[in-house]
C-alpha cells in the first residue's frame, strides 16, 4: 500500500486548515466539528440520461443500483442545467467547476475560430498525444481550453497528496472533470484499451499497463447484448427497428462484432453503442481504485467515471426505444455491482457518491409528431442559405452569414470590413431572418448577449450563460421544442434549453454526509461543485456560480 508519513499528513492537514480559514466564503464552510471528510468522492456521470428515464423505469430497478440513491440517499427531483447548449462538453465542464460555459470557455463540443473559421475541439491540443496510440488533430488530449478551476484543482492545491482520476468512454468526458491537475484516461476505439495523454505523464503506471495487457475488450467479441427482462417488460417503449432508424437498425439481441472475423477498430468502436463499453469503464475504475489506492488515507481523493454509452444508444435509437430502455436496465445492474464493490474496497462510510448526467435527450421528431406535437428536422445549411438571401436583399452582399458554429450564426467579418458594414446592424438583420424560420424559437445578437439587455425574454438567461464574447458567434439560436437540426450521425439529439434536455438526475449517497430524502425545489448541476467543496472542507472553485445544494 502507498502510505503517507505522519509528518506529511500533519503538514497537509495544517495547510488545508489554513486555506479553508483564509478562503472559505458563503457556502464554502467546512464540515462541522466531528464530521470527517469523505476519503473518496465518486462522481458518476451517465452521458445522455434524461430524468424522465430514471423515474419512468423505477418499478424495474434492482434493489441496490439507482434504488440505493433514492431509498438511502438524497435525490433532487428538479435538477437542471442552467445554460442553453446542453451538450457533452459544456455539461462535463460545469459539474466540478460550478461555472457555466460563458465562464468555462467550453461553449460546445467544438466551435469555429472567429478569425480563421478553423474548427476547434473542446479538449484538442496539438502539443500533446495519446500514450501509445495514434492522435488526430481534433482528438482530445488536454484541458487547455478550460478557463477555470475544478473542485479537484482546489483540493490538490490544498492537499497535494490527494488524487483526482477521471475516466470516460469519451476524451471530453474524462479531461474536463479532471481539471488542470487531475489525470484523465480515455477509451481508445482503435484498441479497446484506456490511455492517458502526454499532458499528464510520459508513460502509464503499471496498473494501467497491466489492465490493457489483459485485452479486456476482446472478451466481448461475439458477445450478445441480450434483453435484461422478458419482452413484456418493455411495453412502454418503442419496438425495435423503427422505420426512422434508417441505416441504423436496432434490434435485440445484438451480437458484437458480428461482421468481423477478429477484433478490429470498428468492433471496439461498436462497443460504445452497447452496455459493454460502460462495463469496461467501471472495470477500469475498479483498477484505478486499487492501483492508485484511492480513499485509503486521510487525504481525500476524487474519482470521476463518465459512462458514455447511453448517449450513443440514444442518438442512434432514441431515449424512447427498447434499446435505450434495456441499456438503462443494464446500467442499473452495473451500478449495483460497482457500489457494492466500493463498499468493500473503500468502506460504505468512507465515500460519497454523486450521480448525474451531462444532458438529457429529446424525443425523435417522428415520435413527437405521432403524439400530435409540432416537430421536425431543420437543415443548418438551408437555414443559413435563407438568412443569407435576406441579408443580400438588404445589404447587397452575398453570404454575409459565414457559418453556423454550434447554435450560432457567425457573420463574415472580412466582408463587413470590405463593404464598410456594421456588425451589430447585420447581426440584427440576421436575427430577424432567423425568427421567421418555422423551427426557431428565439435568437439573440452579440450586442444583446453581451449587454444582457433582454432579461426575461424567452431562454435569454440560459443563452447568456452559454455564450462567451471571445469565442462565440454573433447570433445565438434556440430551436422550438421537438425540433432538431438534421445530422448524419444522429436519429435524435440534445442541445436545447428545453426541459427534456436540461432536466437530469442529481443523486447523492453517503450516509455520513447526506440523509435519505427527496428535494423538490429546483437546483442546478452547477451546485454540485460548491457542495462538494463544502463537504471536502475547501473553498469553492473561484469561478463557481452555483450554490450549495439544500441537503435534507
Amino acid at each position: 500500500m502507498n502510505t503517507k508519513s505522519l509528518t506529511q499528513r500533519l503538514l497537509a492537514a495544517s495547510a488545508l486548515a489554513a486555506l479553508v480559514a483564509a478562503c472559505a466564503g458563503p457556502g464554502t464552510a467546512p464540515p462541522s466539528a466531528g464530521t470527517a471528510r469523505p476519503k473518496l468522492v465518486v462522481l458518476l456521470v451517465v452521458d445522455g440520461l434524461p430524468m424522465r428515464q430514471v423515474t419512468g423505469y423505477r418499478e424495474q430497478w434492482q434493489p441496490d443500483g439507482f434504488a440505493r440513491f433514492f431509498d438511502r440517499g438524497t435525490w433532487f427531483a428538479e435538477a437542471h442545467y442552467g445554460h442553453a447548449l446542453t451538450a457533452t462538453a459544456p455539461g462535463h465542464a460545469t459539474m466540478l467547476t460550478g461555472a457555466y460555459p460563458h465562464a468555462t470557455g467550453i461553449i460546445g463540443n467544438d466551435w469555429r475560430d472567429l478569425a480563421t473559421g478553423e474548427l476547434l475541439y473542446c479538449t484538442g491540443d496539438i502539443r500533446h498525444t495519446y500514450i501509445g496510440h495514434k492522435t488526430g488533430k481534433l482528438d482530445g488530449t488536454s484541458p487547455a481550453n478550460l478557463r477555470v478551476e475544478t473542485v479537484g484543482d482546489v483540493l490538490r492545491r490544498a492537499s497535494p497528496q490527494s488524487k483526482v482520476i477521471a475516466i470516460s468512454g469519451k476524451d471530453r468526458g474524462a479531461i474536463l472533470p479532471a481539471g488542470k491537475t487531475g489525470t484523465a484516461y480515455m477509451y481508445m476505439t482503435e484498441t479497446g484499451s484506456f490511455a492517458s495523454s502526454t499532458f499528464y505523464m510520459k508513460e502509464h503506471p503499471a496498473w494501467v499497463t497491466a489492465f490493457n495487457a489483459a485485452k479486456p475488450a476482446d472478451r466481448y467479441f461475439k458477445a450478445e447484448w441480450k434483453p435484461a427482462l422478458a419482452d413484456t417488460a418493455y411495453a412502454q417503449s418503442l419496438g425495435d427497428n423503427q422505420p426512422w432508424f434508417g441505416t441504423r437498425p436496432g434490434k435485440l439481441p445484438m451480437t458484437m462484432g458480428a461482421a468481423f472475423e477478429q477484433p478490429v477498430p470498428a468492433f471496439y468502436a461498436s462497443l460504445l453503442r452497447s452496455p459493454f463499453a460502460d462495463e469496461l469503464s467501471l472495470d477500469f475504475a475498479r483498477a484505478a481504485i486499487a492501483g492508485e489506492q484511492l480513499g485509503r488515507d486521510e487525504a481525500p481523493d476524487i474519482l470521476s467515471v463518465s459512462l458514455s454509452s447511453h448517449d450513443y444508444v440514444n442518438h442512434n435509437w432514441s431515449a424512447e426505444s427498447r434499446m435505450s430502455h434495456d441499456h438503462f436496465l443494464h446500467l442499473d445492474r452495473m451500478l449495483q455491482a460497482f457500489l457494492r464493490d466500493l463498499d468493500a474496497a473503500v468502506g460504505k462510510d468512507n465515500y460519497l457518491a454523486v450521480l448525474t448526467a451531462d444532458h438529457g435527450f429529446m424525443l425523435a421528431p417522428e415520435v413527437s409528431r405521432m403524439r400530435g406535437l409540432d416537430a421536425g428536422r431543420a437543415s443548418r445549411n438551408e437555414v443559413l442559405g435563407r438568412v443569407n438571401a435576406e441579408l443580400e436583399k438588404r445589404f447587397g452582399v452575398a453570404k454575409l452569414g459565414r457559418y453556423f458554429s454550434g447554435p450560432e450564426v457567425t457573420i463574415d467579418r472580412s466582408l463587413l470590413a470590405r463593404r464598410n458594414l456594421d456588425l451589430a446592424t447585420v447581426a440584427e438583420a440576421a436575427r430577424a431572418a432567423l425568427l421567421s424560420e418555422p423551427s426557431v424559437a428565439a435568437a439573440y445578437t452579440r450586442s444583446e448577449l453581451e449587454s444582457r439587455s433582454r432579461p426575461g425574454a424567452p431562454f435569454f438567461e440560459a443563452m447568456v450563460k452559454a455564450w462567451n464574447r471571445e469565442i462565440s458567434g454573433d447570433v445565438q439560436v434556440a430551436l422550438k421544442p421537438n425540433w432538431m437540426y438534421t445530422s448524419s450521425t444522429s436519429n435524435t439529439t440534445h442541445g436545447s434549453p428545453h426541459p427534456y434536455d436540461t432536466h437530469v438526475p442529481l443523486l447523492m449517497y453517503g450516509p455520513a454526509w447526506v440523509k435519505a430524502g427527496r428535494v423538490t425545489q429546483r437546483v442546478e448541476v452547477a451546485d454540485i461543485a460548491p457542495t462538494l467543496a463544502r463537504l471536502l472542507g475547501v473553498a469553492a472553485p473561484s469561478a463557481a456560480e452555483g450554490k450549495p445544494l439544500p441537503l435534507p
